[in-house]
């Protein structure tokens, strides 16, 4: 990949905090004194993400330029699924909580890091997962999950994005009560009838090593092999055994908890809905059914200096 590769950066500015300020001055410095050309796309606290993206993307094909995400699950999930479509490479500079799709591909939260990585990548094939059209790098979900995401949100708007508050709040809710799924699942040989909490497929190796998953090594492959996980219908005590299972690195040994891998199924209420919700990498979308999630027919291309090893994360 040539060194003078233009970069055009989205970034969520929020509302000009002064911590997104700094990183962007940050990278701004970095990328000057490296001499790479690059243009920062900002999302105000008042913008439409998508709009920025759009323009985002339009320039780096009118320069022949990388798509690059600078922010959380969100932003790099939208610009992704942008560089995806227009097939432009992908570069990432993490700034969210959990950081699992960077952490997988050797791409530090900090900052400096970050951008020196991307200065010194190179374009590598990564798989990424569908659910209907939409692109997703970490996970997507249906039922009890997307609910825990909304509540987390709403908890980090008042207690601050850390991972203890993320961990407190999905505990919350799940402890709080639900209402199952009652869906129809087929992989094109079989259709099975399912009652569940809820339906959560995975395409992050490290994520699924993390909460002990066999069907990491699968997705580990990049062949097109995502990760399935449904919980059978359990009270309130044994749900507190499966997040404390998961907590530690052993929801594989759960009986109530059913693992496996798969290439694409479909998914269909029991009951017509016209909307299902869907989370897509921490964010929430309505989707009409039915819900088919698979890999992408064809690779997202990343710039990324190296690539974790199974079991291994630098954290």
């Amino acid at each position: 990949m040539p060194n003078d590769l233009p970069l055009s950066i989205v970034m969520n500015a929020g509302s000009g905090r002064r911590d997104a300020a700094e990183t962007r001055d940050a990278i701004r410095t970095l990328l000057d004194a490296a001499g790479r050309p690059h243009r920062f796309f900002l999302i105000e606290e008042n913008d439409d993400p998508l709009d920025v993206i759009r323009e985002a993307t339009a320039h780096a094909k009118e320069v022949g330029g990388a798509l690059v995400a600078a922010g959380g699950d969100g932003t790099i999930n939208g610009v992704a699924g942008a560089a995806w479509r227009e097939q432009l490479p992908l570069g990432v500079l993490p700034q969210g909580t959990f950081n699992f799709f960077g952490r997988t591909h050797g791409i530090s939260a900090d900052t400096h890091e970050a951008v020196g990585a991307l200065l010194a990548g190179t374009p590598r094939n990564v798989q990424a997962g569908m659910v209907n059209d939409r692109l997703f790098l970490v996970n997507a979900s249906l039922g009890l999950y997307p609910q825990v995401l909304e509540d987390r949100e709403a908890w980090k708007q008042r207690l601050g994005r850390h991972r203890i508050v993320a961990l407190w709040s999905g505990l919350a809710t799940m402890l709080r009560g639900y209402r199952p799924l009652r869906i129809e699942v087929g992989d094109g040989e079989r259709t099975r009838q399912l009652r569940t909490p809820t339906l959560f497929v995975g395409n992050n190796a490290l994520q699924l090593e993390k909460i002990g998953l066999p069907e990491a090594a699968d997705v580990w492959r990049n062949d097109g092999t995502l990760a399935g996980l449904v919980l059978r219908p359990i009270g309130r005590l044994t749900m507190l055994g499966i997040i404390l299972r998961g907590a530690l690195g052993k929801l594989g040994d759960a009986e109530n908890a059913v693992s496996f891998p798969f290439r694409e199924i479909t998914v269909s209420p029991k009951h017509h809905r016209r909307k299902m919700k869907v989370a897509v990498d921490g964010e929430i979308f309505w989707q009409d059914p039915p819900i088919v999630f698979r890999a992408a027919p064809r690779p997202l291309v990343l710039i990324s200096s190296g690539e974790r090893q199974p079991g291994e994360d630098p954290g």
